[in-house]
């Protein structure tokens, strides 16, 4: 899958205790609200048996305020960051591409949501975004490796505080912990 259009997507998740100290944090740091804050919804698809999540690749439509987006996600290399090939186009009609891939035998395996804001600083290299989402609050940076290291210190965080887990598997680590099933992380009513 070399080439054709994909990138090399590399990335951390930070922890936070509230939507409030991430603003702060990333104000500090001079960041600024590049896009507002917006509903996410995404759903993942895949075969009835699972075989992208067991080969380690991801299909998403998400949709972000007035945008919609089909990415594709490669296998993720070992190490500090997140780092794996990616591929993502916008899409016009969401329902219809869903309904695509529901003819050809995807199924949603996975729906979660979130709040999105998306965060640049000039000449840094790295978007931030903050994502309050159902099971906690969380800064992602995305750039390269050596300015998300000099990023995440300059908001206050070590290498330990690192995850590189997606959203599905955070929940899915959640829910083993609270039981319960772990097909969709979203708000309920009133929520957020």
């Amino acid at each position: 899958m070399s080439g054709f259009g994909a990138r090399q997507e590399v990335e951390i998740k930070l922890r936070l205790d509230n939507a409030a100290t991430g603003r702060r944090l990333l104000r500090k740091a001079g960041f600024r609200v590049s896009r507002r804050r917006a509903h996410e919804g995404n759903v993942v698809f895949d075969t009835p048996e699972r075989t992208l999540r067991a080969r380690g690749m991801l299909l998403r439509l998400r949709r972000y305020g007035r945008d919609s987006t089909l990415t594709f996600k490669g296998p993720a290399t070992p190490g500090k960051h997140k780092s794996r090939r990616e591929l993502e186009t916008s899409v016009h009609d969401p329902d219809i591409l869903e309904n695509i891939f529901l003819l050809l035998g995807f199924i949603p395996t996975f729906r979660y949501e979130k709040y999105r804001t998306e965060y640049l600083r000039t000449n840094c290299g790295v978007v931030a975004t903050l994502d309050e989402t159902p099971i906690g609050v969380f800064i992602e940076l995305e750039g390269e490796g050596s300015t998300i290291d000099r990023v995440s210190r300059q908001l206050g965080f070590t290498e330990l505080a690192y995850i590189t887990d997606s959203y599905a598997g955070l929940y899915i680590s959640y829910r083993r912990r609270r039981g319960g099933a772990a097909d969709r992380m979203v708000f309920r009513s009133g929520q957020v």
